[in-house]
């Protein structure tokens, strides 16, 4: 049986930074670091897990020494998937715990709730999952893929690799889908993809009945043409969309579902015996082979659970975390300008083999995934890249393929390269 305290302390040595020399000897208080997930409601199926991964890597980093020589302190509160709510939880963390940074978020229409609060109090705020990008704020880092960094590649694998010649668009109706979908239809189109040959479907939060959607699916094939589902589908409607599934009969070999929002976790609550063969596209598999991997696994389990699983959003804040220690340790001070400044260029390895690094768009260098889920639940690594850049802007809409952001050298994260000036919007991008 694995000693946990062994462990942490073994993967502190082998996987996290050594601590720079500069120190506080004497701590008047911890540094405090706010934790903003869902533990009820519709999301908690995967921000809980999100919630316990920070427990996690603070009480390795405490173990090694904590930060500038003081501890680390989570300051864990309940947005309950409740987007408002949101808004006045960073706000709390803020003014009344007074915490140093906060990581969390799940969907974007939390994250959007959040920026006006974190921008008008000069919060930091490290976000872990996939978005829609189209946003660049001075103080969220995000760690997630952005559209380049999972969507189109799995586009790009359904119309190379599995002669998809329509597709079916299912999301969640909010932000995060209906934008990814709007740069995926322009996308397909300018791939030569018929507009009559996209179906896009939004449900609620939460939907349970997809009989009649799966349906529709299916009859988009019925003039023998390969159809594919590109799911932005969040939360626990992912169980009832994968049961209508099985139970209309549909294998991966009939219509493939590449989903952006299903990792591990998600799949740990169904029987994926009817589910095999279709995809995933993500940054991180717990079936990647790398020692950091297999150490991040096991001192998760110690602390976790047996049997206990891992997914991308988890090792985004792996990183993300690691990365924001490194800059507070470079900066000397927990302040958010100090720390801003020593995040560009940031270098951390990866669980994948690789080193994601921090780019002035506040975005990662990550490396794109696809994976077929496997019977276990687990996913077969079919597809992987070197790391790509993450792009705050799409080239695929007109008015996003003039911007850039870059925080370090132009102070912007929307500059116009055409007319060379900056737009500054502070919260609704």
């Amino acid at each position: 049986m694995i000693n946990r305290k062994t462990l942490l302390a073994s993967l502190c040595a082998t996987s996290l930074f050594a601590l720079s020399t500069v120190a506080h000897a004497d701590c008047a208080e911890p540094v405090k670091v706010g934790v903003l997930h869902s533990l009820s409601g519709t999301m908690a199926i995967s921000e809980t897990t999100l919630k316990d991964t920070m427990l996690m890597l603070i009480e390795q980093q405490n173990a090694a020494g904590g930060v500038l020589g003081c501890q680390i302190e989570a300051v864990v509160v309940d947005p309950a998937s409740d987007w408002p709510l949101f808004a006045e939880k960073a706000r709390e963390l803020l003014t009344v715990n007074k915490v140093d940074v906060i990581f969390g978020n799940w969907t974007s229409v939390s994250r959007k709730s959040v920026l006006p609060v974190i921008e008008e109090l000069n919060g930091l705020l490290f976000y872990p999952v996939q978005y829609e990008g189209e946003e660049s704020s001075r103080n969220v880092f995000y760690t997630g893929a952005a559209p380049n960094q999972q969507a189109i590649p799995a586009v790009d694998y359904f119309l190379e690799e599995l002669g998809v010649e329509k597709f079916a668009l299912l999301g969640t109706d909010y932000v995060y889908p209906r934008t990814t979908n709007n740069i995926l239809e322009q996308y397909l189109q300018d791939k030569g993809i018929a507009s009559g040959d996209i179906f896009v479907n939004y449900t609620p939060f939460g939907q349970s009945d997809w009989a009649t959607i799966v349906s529709d699916v299916v009859a988009l094939g019925e003039d023998g043409k390969q159809v594919g589902v590109i799911s932005t589908i969040n939360g626990d409607a992912n169980i009832g969309f994968y049961k209508e599934l099985a139970a209309a009969g549909i294998s991966a070999d009939d219509i493939p579902v590449v989903a952006f929002s299903v990792g591990e976790e998600e799949l740990s609550g169904l029987d994926t015996t009817n589910l095999v063969g279709h995809l995933a596209a993500w940054n991180y598999f717990m079936s990647a082979e790398s020692d950091a991997n297999t150490a991040f696994i096991e001192a998760w389990q110690a602390f976790a659970g047996e049997g206990r699983v891992t997914n991308d959003p988890m090792e985004a804040h792996y990183i993300g975390f690691n990365m924001w220690v490194a800059a507070v340790e470079a900066a000397g001070t927990t302040d958010v300008d100090a720390v801003r400044a020593a995040m560009y260029g940031q270098e951390f390895p990866n669980l994948t083999g690789g080193t994601a690094v921090m780019l002035p768009n506040h975005h990662l260098a990550k490396p794109v995934l696809i994976g077929e889920i496997t019977a276990d639940g687990q996913f077969d690594i079919i597809s992987q890249t070197s790391e790509v850049r993450g792009d705050a802007w799409t080239d695929f809409l007109p008015a996003s393929a003039v911007l850039v952001s870059d925080w370090k050298n132009l102070g912007c994260g929307m500059y116009n390269t055409e007319t060379e000036t900056c737009v500054q919007l502070t919260s609704n991008y």
